[in-house]
Order: C-alpha cells, then structure tokens, then sequence
C-alpha cells in the first residue's frame, strides 16, 4: 500500500502561482472492496531566481525636474510562491535617487524610483544605476537590472563672457574690416539652449554700429568705417550674447576700443598782422607780426621737431657697490640709469664701461642697453680691496652728448684665510728649541709665537690657547699676544725638554684655525755661549774689513801726529789682553736666563742659535742683557736672517768690544 513518486514533481508547472498545491487522488481496495480518497500537497523550495523582463532599463528624466519626483521601474517575476516568492528591491549607492518598494494587493512587490537631488546636466550628464530584486529564500536568490538615466537639457545656464572688459587699439588710418578684438562667451546648456548669437546692447549709440561690425557667430569685432583720433579717442562698445533657448539667457561685456594718432594733419600756421604798413624808418626788432603754429595731432606728431640739446643725466653723481669676496662670477651688481628730456632717436642711451685699467675688461661688463654692470670673475679681498672705474652714457643724437659717472665696487672680507704662523717656522726642517735656564721664576717670557690672518676687521684677530704640553702647569700663553710665560718657577725635577702645541683661532665665522709646536729646553746657557764666542773666526765675517778700515781711520784722524809702527803693536796686544781677560773672567759666571726680549723681530725670527759671535749688540731697553747674532759661525738658515736685526726698531745698539762690564753677575 505504499504510495511512490513515479516521475519529478515540479511545483510551478502543475499549479503555477495557486498557493497550495495539492493533487486528489482515489485508492480502491479489493476484498473487501472500498473506495478511499487522498490528496497530496505538493511544498514549494526555492528553486527559482526572480527574473526581470529586461537586463536593461532606459529613463530620460529631465534636469529641471523637481526633487519628490517618483518613476516607476518594471516589476521582476518569481514563479516560486511564500516566502520564497520575490520579497524586496534594492538600489545601488547614488546621491540623486532613492527607492521606495510598494505592495500591491495581491502581495506582489513593486519598486518606484524616488528624486531626492534635482539634477544638474551640466555636472552630469547621464547616470547608471543597478537595481536588484531579493527573494526570501535562504540562501535568498536575486536578479539585476541596469538602469540607464538620460538627463534632459533645460535652459538653465545663461551665457557667460569669459572676461567682463575687453582692450584693443587701433590706428587711425586703420582700413575697413581688420580685425580690432574677438569676444568669447560660452553656454553649458546643450542643443540650441547651449547656441550663443552675439549683437550689439540696446543702449549702443548709432555711430558705434556705422563705425564697427560685429560678426553674430564669432565675435568678431571689425572696423567698419573711417576712425578719426582728432574727433573721438576712445569707444566704449557694448555687447551681448544670448542663447537660442525657449527663454534665452543673456550675458553682457564691454569693449573699450582705444584709437591711435597718426601724423595725418599738416601743421597750421596763422599770421596775425600788427604793424602794417610798415615805414621804410621803423627801427630794427619792431613787431610787425605775430605767428602762431597749430596741429591737431598729438604728442609728438602735434610738437615742432626734437634738438639734441640736452645731455643724458645720471640719477646719482657716484656709485659705490659692496661685494662680498669669492662671489659667482657672472652675477648683476649695479644697475647705473641715466635719462634724457630730448626726444626720439636723440633720447635713446647707451652705456659703456671705459677702460682706465686694461684689467677691468677682465672683471666687469655692462650692458649697453640697460646700464646692468656685471662681475664676470670671483674677487679676493686680500688681493685687492677696492676697484674704481668709469660708466659713460651717450645718446643717439648727431652730434652725441655724453655724461660720465664714477662707480667704485668695494669688495667686503670673508673669512676665507686661517691665521698663518711666521714663528716658529712651519715649513722649514730646522728646529728651533728655545731655552730657559733652571730656577726661572713665573711670569718669565720664555718665547713668542707669532702670527697673522690675510683677512680684515673682526676676521683677523687671533687668539691663542694652549692646546697641549709636556706639563700643562708649568707654561701659559697670552691669549692676544701669543707670549709664552713661565706659569711657575722651574724646579730642578721638571723634565729637561718640553714640547708646547699652541693653538691659533681666528674670530672669523666660521671660525678657521691652525697650530704651532714650541720646543723649550731646560739648561744653563752662558758657559756655552761665551765658549763659542771664543771660537768665532774674524774671517767668517764678511762685514770684517770694512769695520777694520772703519777703525783704522778714527786711529789715524785722532792719532794722526802719534802713529808710528811701535804704537800700532801696543794697540794690538792691548785689545788682545782685554779680550783673553773678558773670557777668563766670564768662565766662572753663572748665566742667568736673559729677560723678555723687547726686540720682537729678533723674538720672531727665532735667533737661538747654537753658537755666538765675538760681538754682541744689547738694545736700550734690556733689562738682563739679551745677546743678539750679528752673523752665523758656519753657512747655515741663520744666516739669512741677519737682516731682520737691521730691519727692527729704530733702538740705540751699543757694541761690546773686548769687555765684559755688561754681562749680569751672580747677584744680578
């Protein structure tokens, strides 16, 4: 009695869109016979997606709709019933149209479109949107449908100029048809509400039309008949442009057309008579006449003609322009204008850049035209400070008439130059220790170092600083004057050799630097020093004979009446006793450390020699007797620093000849 499905039951093909389905049927049952009646209901499943008569959906709505505005789309069909029957549209995302979905009464859904943005065709055009429909199945199926939205023109946008005034100008003499200006508008309605005609204001006076011709499709404005500067020098010409719309928009602007004098009239010349007749006695200057010249042109097509009586005039009497060194060459420093009152050819100048130094063609050009005077090259301020130089201006005159103006360029420092040390010697491979003897007390000038700085001002004050030493305690520097002072008494445990690094700063910015190393030795001095006095050869001095012959002739100008050969040999033992008396009683001095050396150039040249001479020379100022070389023993770098003695200041030298009254003692 089992009841079976014989073959694929569809829902919608038996039974459609009735709501339920079910099918009768009638079971006879034999021994005993009877009759039964059945009915199956036949469930619906969502096996059907909603489907719209189109994929495509066309609307033409027009841009001065109002926003509330309702369109109706076509409804999609679902041939599944219930729940799974079409339940709800959908819309895509867009600023302009809302849905609203609507029931009918048989409880089908329908979809209207709802404007809530009015539309703006010149903004956009056309819109694409998607609309979908949802069955209530799960998962829920769907169907789309492309909504294509056409926006209708409206004639809501008036022409618009794109500028309110336009300026042209036009010669007198100007000939029928060219062209004086071309006016521009534009509307962004489309069809004939986008078509622009142009014409004349209403308010146009007749002369304006009988005098120029407008083109209604270009706008062209054209001369059309014969201008005269001498009747109206100026036309203000209004016009407009108006679309071809139910309503047109119009739109306004204004051309203002300037016109030109051209020398078209010939002077006048009126004679007004005063004395006439004249008598044959009238006297030389009588007025018999008075004349006056008229032209109806103007500026200088109405003046009787230029003279070139004026000469070009600059607008200063001198020119001073500061430039800083190491500039870009090639760069602008002075613009030098002159003018002239003359008129035309004779008002036209030129400049030029005369030559007093054949060098300054090197370094500076101007324009001729316009008097820019230029630095072709970089300058150095160490090289030269300033530069003086001539700029003439001429006219274009017959003759010409010239003026000329001086211009001085000053070339300002930079601290391009680190300070240079001249002592101690950087260069050079001999070392040069300075010497201090034991037991010196502090605040002793011990050594100098000295310096300069190739820049100027602020930028070449040097400092000083001690940068590093052998014992930091034992030395200082001076921070202005590059004076190294014992900063203690020297001790008997201090180390024999001392080396100083001293650095050198200038006050420059940025600030440049640079160093010197001093090397100071601990030692008695005098012993050495008359040793080797005593071992100079006469002969090594050059300057040897001269002061014999010197000598020789004093002796006989004063001893002119007593010399004879016997005196000549007591003179010459004599000196020979006193100078073998000088050293035997030195041999047992103690030296002490000569003081400051106020001769600086003798401090700067680094005289220490390792051996003296058989004279020595003492300034007026010397406080414990400094010995100063008169000439090196041997060939050696001293000996080209002898001069630097003679070059120093202008102090007294005595001369100490076979006596030692000025050496210090013990007690000194």
């Amino acid at each position: 009695g089992a009841l079976l499905v014989n073959e694929r039951i569809d829902r919608e093909e038996l039974c459609g869109a009735l709501s339920p389905c079910s099918l009768s049927f009638e079971i006879v049952v034999e021994n005993p016979l009877e009759l039964f009646s059945g009915t199956v209901e036949i469930q619906d499943i969502n096996d059907n997606d909603p489907v719209f008569p189109s994929s495509q959906a066309r609307l033409e709505i027009s841009e001065s709709v109002a926003a509330g505005a309702r369109f109706p789309l076509e409804s999609a069909q679902d041939p599944d019933v219930g729940i799974n029957s079409l339940q709800t549209y959908q819309l895509s995302a867009n600023p302009n149209f809302a849905l609203d979905v609507q029931t009918r009464v048989d409880g089908s859904k329908y979809a209207e479109l709802v404007l809530e943005k009015e539309l703006d065709r010149e903004e956009q055009r056309e819109l694409n949107l998607v609309l979908t429909a949802l069955d209530g199945g799960s998962p829920p199926r769907s169907a789309h449908v492309q909504i294509h939205i056409d926006v209708i023109d409206a004639n809501d946008n008036a022409p618009v100029f794109n500028q309110s005034t336009y300026k042209a100008s036009v010669r007198e003499n100007t000939p029928s048809g060219t062209l004086v200006a071309r006016i521009s508008a534009y509307d962004l309605d489309d069809g004939p509400n986008g078509d622009i005609v142009y014409s004349f204001s209403s308010h146009t006076p007749a002369k304006v039309r009988e005098l120029f011709a407008l083109d209604s499709a270009t706008g062209e404005l054209r001369v059309k008949g014969q201008l005269d500067y001498e009747e109206t020098k100026l036309y203000e010409i209004y016009l407009q442009a108006k679309d071809k719309g139910a309503v047109p928009g119009v739109a306004h602007c204004k051309v203002l057309v300037e016109v030109v004098d051209v020398n078209d009239n010939a002077p006048e010349v009126t004679v007004t008579s005063v004395y006439s007749p004249v008598p044959e006695d009238a006297a030389p200057g009588t007025v018999v006449a008075l004349l006056s010249v008229t032209d109806l042109d103007s500026h200088d097509n109405g003046l009787v003609s230029d003279v070139n009586d004026n000469a070009p005039k600059f607008s200063q009497d001198s020119y001073d322009v500061y430039v800083q060194e190491n500039n870009m060459p090639g760069i602008p420093i002075l613009n030098v204008s002159a003018t002239d009152p003359d008129l035309g050819r004779n008002a036209h100048l030129s400049y030029t850049l005369l030559q007093g130094d054949t060098t300054f063609g090197h370094l500076f050009s101007i324009n001729r035209e316009n008097g820019t005077l230029y630095l072709l090259t970089s300058l150095d301020h160490e090289d030269q400070v300033e530069f003086s130089m001539m700029v003439q201006v001429q006219d274009g005159g017959f003759p010409p008439l010239a003026t000329n103006v001086s211009v001085s360029v000053f070339v300002t420092d930079l601290n391009d130059n680190a300070p240079l040390v001249l002592y101690p010697h950087p260069n050079t491979t001999a070392t040069y220790t300075d010497v201090v003897a034991p037991g010196t007390p502090a605040g002793h000038m011990v050594t100098k170092v000295v310096a300069v700085d190739a820049d100027a001002g602020y930028n070449a004050w040097i400092s000083y600083t001690l940068l590093q030493a052998t014992d930091p305690s034992l030395f200082s520097v001076g921070l202005h004057n590059g004076e190294i002072f014992t900063a203690r008494q020297l001790r008997e445990d201090d180390a024999p050799e001392h080396t100083l690094v001293i650095l050198l700063k200038d006050h420059g910015e940025p600030v440049l630097s640079t160093s010197a190393t001093i090397s100071i030795s601990v030692a008695e001095m005098v012993k050495e020093v008359l040793t080797d006095l005593s071992d100079v050869a006469p002969a090594s001095d050059p300057r040897r004979h001269v002061t014999f012959y010197l000598i020789l002739a004093v002796i006989l100008v004063s001893a002119a009446f007593f010399i004879t050969m016997l005196a000549v040999g007591i003179f010459k033992c004599y000196k020979w006793r006193q100078s073998k008396e000088l050293y035997s009683s030195s041999r047992n001095t103690t030296y002490r450390t000569p003081g400051p050396f106020h001769h600086i150039d003798a401090v700067r040249g680094g005289f220490t020699p390792p051996s003296f001479y058989h004279q020595v020379y003492l300034t007026t100022d010397s406080r414990q007797s400094d010995l100063l070389c008169k000439k090196p023993f041997t060939s050696s770098p001293l000996g080209s620093r002898q001069g630097t003695i003679r070059n120093g200041e202008p102090g007294l030298y005595h001369q100490i000849v076979g006596t030692a009254s000025r050496l210090p003692t013990p007690a000194e």
